[in-house]
């Protein structure tokens, strides 16, 4: 899978084809990719997970492997994230490294890493009408520009407090290092069993970041009388959601499998927020 729009995957695509193929891999590729390249099967991304596939390459940034993640989850199929954009915390590796890394997953010396994700429901009137999952995090956000929003939030059934806010996010440890973190969130080590909750601009100076045990559920009651709020998952999908509707965040079932290139996580928040470089 690869990201739309990056001319270089034309160069790119040629030399990988030939070296999966040279090693008698039966490659498909899904319309994204199939722009730069003719020849092997395509497949739709989202029936990528229905395949027998051994691993999938991600050539891209971490919207690209978010995307691909939510597909292949659920059949466990181990992704390998090559960083052609630009901070890559999960596409981790440069390209100048793709081949040394490939010969390790074909040699089966690339250990695999596994990663939560978040169940949501959107219920509305009792009744769940949508429901997703997410490996970074789910956003409740104000969809006016000029209002703040309400939220109410329970964890385990129990009412913590009333927020008004921009938003609140709810985060993995992998999603800790994304939109949570820049709202001010702590960074979790991938191996922690919790989940984050960060409020975004709230209005009191007295709300602070939750960390919360991945085994709690957690609901968040929207409060925004005429106006719409928005549901955002992992950035990419969402919907609108309207007054009184709960969503509901769990553990997931599913877990994402990466292969871990770099040594220990810390290596790489090091290379990617380049703590101490001066």
């Amino acid at each position: 899978m690869s990201k739309p729009a990056k001319p270089e995957l034309a160069r790119i695509l040629p030399e990988l084809m030939q070296w999966l193929t040279s090693r008698n891999y039966h490659v498909v590729i899904d319309a994204e990719t199939a722009v730069y390249m003719q020849g092997p099967e395509i497949v739709e991304r989202e029936k990528m997970g229905a395949q027998a596939l051994n691993f999938v390459i991600v050539l891209g940034g971490d919207g690209t492997f978010l995307s691909a993640a939510r597909v292949v989850a659920k059949t466990g199929i181990p992704i390998l994230g090559i960083n052609l954009g630009t901070l890559g915390f999960l596409t981790e590796v440069p390209l100048a490294e793709l081949y040394d890394s490939l010969e390790a997953v074909d040699q089966q010396r690339c250990p695999i890493e596994e990663r939560s994700l978040i169940h949501s429901q959107l219920v509305r009137g009792g009744e769940c009408i949508a429901n997703f999952d997410s490996l970074n995090d789910v956003i409740v956000s104000k969809a006016s520009i000029a209002r703040l929003a309400s939220f109410e939030l329970y964890i385990d059934q129990m009412f913590v407090s009333n927020y008004k806010a921009d938003g609140l996010i709810i985060s993995t440890p992998t999603g800790s290092t994304a939109y949570s973190m820049a709202a001010g969130g702590p960074i979790l080590t991938p191996s922690v069993d919790g989940f984050v909750v960060t409020p975004v601009s709230p209005h009191s100076l007295t709300h602070r970041v939750l960390v919360v045990r991945d085994s709690s559920e957690i609901i968040i009651v929207v409060r925004t009388g005429d106006e719409q709020a928005y549901l955002s998952i992992d950035g990419q999908l969402g919907t609108p959601v309207l007054d009184g509707d709960r969503v509901v965040c769990r553990k997931s079932e599913h877990k994402v499998r990466l292969f871990r290139v770099r040594k220990t996580f810390f290596e790489v928040l090091r290379t990617k927020l380049k703590w101490g470089q001066v």
